[in-house]
């Protein structure tokens, strides 16, 4: 008979349903399950008692859910970096504990009354970073990075459709996203770029200037930088710091364009710097280049 290592009582909720995946009983000697809500068990591994562990509040977040009468709820994927909204769908409890143990986004098919991983054809699955639940618990946000475009249209994300282009009579862009003033401003620039492939007439705009003339876009930044550490320097206004900020954001963005980098590739990076310490991350450059 193995040595048992590990003999542990753990306390569950009342209402509680602790579950055991096919075959993992005998994995187990349950000792007492019914007393003053204790499981006391002794287990060959303490990996094996921090399973039944994590199960149990996963089954405790499940309860917490307001399901609607079908048992579902909304489900929302959300781009960590962006803030993108990515897809709605709709969620019930297998879903949600699928997708807390893939980390794959998975939602439930009302009309195949099925789950589904999102990608399981396409290959464009949702990375989930974390899940999130609102004020009444009876909406899901899925916060994680998608592998690819998340709409079946080829889309970055399902909503592209804008109202107001809608009431213009204007054409719907499927390469059109709901877009934070950060993106709108990438979108202008990256526009601004493919403009220059075009025969030009009259004056060049700000950014076709500094997107032709590396050096005149290079002596911006560090005018700009400068101006922005001085409002700390000489005790400027905030009003004064966000506009010198506004002036870097903007100089810095052109020049990421005209080196083809993104800014979903920048905020990717710090990131994944949060949970390093900035000594750490400076070394790992030294060890990469």
């Amino acid at each position: 008979m193995a040595a048992i290592h590990c003999i542990q009582a753990l306390r569950f909720p009342s209402r509680t349903h602790v579950f055991f995946p096919n075959g993992d009983q005998n994995r187990y000697n349950i000792i007492n399950k019914k007393q003053r809500g204790f499981l006391v068990i002794a287990s060959a591994d303490k990996n094996s008692v921090k399973e039944i562990y994590i199960k149990s509040k996963v089954e405790t977040l499940l309860d917490s859910v307001k399901w609607d009468d079908k048992g579902l709820a909304v489900g929302i994927a959300q781009n960590i970096d962006t803030g993108a909204i990515l897809m709605q769908g709709f969620v019930n409890r297998d879903a949600l504990a699928t997708t807390v143990s893939s980390k794959k986004a998975t939602f439930f098919s009302r009309s195949r009354s099925a789950l589904w991983t999102k990608g399981e054809t396409s290959k464009n699955f949702i990375n989930v970073h974390d899940i999130y639940l609102d004020c009444d618990r009876d909406s899901i946000i899925y916060l994680g990075k998608p592998d690819g475009p998340t709409c079946h249209t080829g889309s970055e994300t399902c909503y592209y459709t804008s109202v107001s282009d809608l009431l213009e009579n204007e054409q719907v862009d499927e390469n059109k996203v709901a877009l934070t003033t950060l993106y709108s401003l990438e979108t202008t620039i990256s526009q601004r770029k493919d403009e220059l492939a075009l025969p030009q007439t009259g004056k060049p705009s700000w950014t076709k200037r500094l997107l032709l003339d590396h050096d005149l876009l290079c002596s911006k930044i560090r005018e700009e930088a400068d101006e922005l550490c001085r409002t700390v320097e000489e005790n400027e206004d905030k009003g004064r710091t966000a506009s010198e900020m506004g002036d870097v954001l903007y100089h810095a963005m052109v020049l990421m364009a005209v080196k083809g980098v993104k800014i979903e590739q920048v905020l990717e990076v710090l990131r994944k710097r949060f949970s390093e310490s900035g000594i750490e991350e400076k070394r790992s450059r030294g060890q990469t280049s």
